[in-house]
């Protein structure tokens, strides 16, 4: 005899370094509709939250861990500093380097003993990365989790590239912004969360400095290849909240961030809730 199921939901976190905290309200949104997601996909600073989300992180937890590590300059800092300190060891061995390490800030920023392997993860998780040797995306979804994360968020000359897997890892972003792809088979309703942001509102007048061509160019290639993730891979629903007013570094402004995102949040929910109700609607007449 024929039974009604909730839907599988598949939801792909997109990246936009500092923006990207503003998945933090989305997640909540379907904590409050007693959701889960059947699967997650995650790139850049998305595949860290998603981590947290996968490993069993309630959106209230992750928006508290988040308050806590990065809601001051001091604990942004702090930690940072700490990871710089453990770097100096290997300095007389390979040298000093302006770039950060990014298993050491993945370590540094995530909850304490949080799990090292995806077989210990609640939700089955796809974290992207690219490949810079091969020029394609690095796709894990088993092994160790940190280094996936690690690679997954290292923004090229920011961070050092991340040696794993036989790969050399950068940035998720530069191959796929918002992996639509990775979660899209055997879902009924498939989310994308655009967190890349808008082109900035700066005064005609303004020359844009180095950093701002440099940012701005990644966000016009990414914003190119999420257009192609969503023509090839159409989500039941898409949410781009509106993030522009936040520099990619601004960390520190998570409270203001989250805020941002929680604007759409109540549109959202009644999109998601829309889309369950017809799924089990198509059930019903079924039976």
């Amino acid at each position: 005899m024929s039974t009604i199921t909730g839907p599988r939901i598949g939801i792909a976190l997109g990246g936009g370094s500092a923006r990207g905290l503003a998945h933090i309200s989305f997640i909540e949104a379907m904590d409050e509709l007693g959701l889960r997601p059947s699967v997650i996909a995650g790139t850049s600073i998305g595949s860290l939250i998603g981590a947290g989300w996968a490993a069993g992180m309630t959106g209230r937890d992750i928006r508290e861990h988040s308050f806590e590590v990065l809601g001051d300059m001091r604990s942004i800092t702090g930690r940072l500093w700490q990871t710089q300190m453990r770097g100096f060891r290997n300095v007389f061995r390979s040298g000093i380097s302006m770039q950060l390490d990014a298993l050491q800030i993945t370590r540094a920023f995530l909850p304490p003993g949080f799990t090292d392997d995806f077989r210990d993860l609640r939700t089955p998780l796809y974290i992207i990365a690219t490949d810079f040797r091969s020029w394609h995306q690095a796709v894990f979804h088993s092994g160790p989790i940190v280094p996936a994360i690690a690679g997954s968020i290292a923004i090229p000359s920011l961070f050092k590239p991340v040696e794993f897997d036989g790969r050399l890892l950068v940035d998720g972003g530069v191959v796929n912004p918002m992996p639509l792809d990775a979660v899209a088979a055997d879902t009924d309703i498939l989310i994308g969360i655009d967190v890349n942001g808008d082109p900035p509102e700066h005064a005609t007048t303004r020359i844009p400095s180095a950093i701002d061509l440099t940012l701005g160019s990644a966000q016009i290639m990414m914003h190119s290849l999420i257009a192609h993730y969503i023509a090839a891979y159409p989500p039941d629903i898409y949410i781009r909240p509106h993030v522009s007013a936040f520099g990619a570094y601004e960390y520190w402004r998570v409270r203001e961030i989250v805020e941002a995102g929680a604007r759409d949040k109540e549109r959202f929910k009644r999109l998601l809730g829309e889309k369950v109700e017809a799924f089990i609607a198509g059930q019903q007449k079924m039976l």
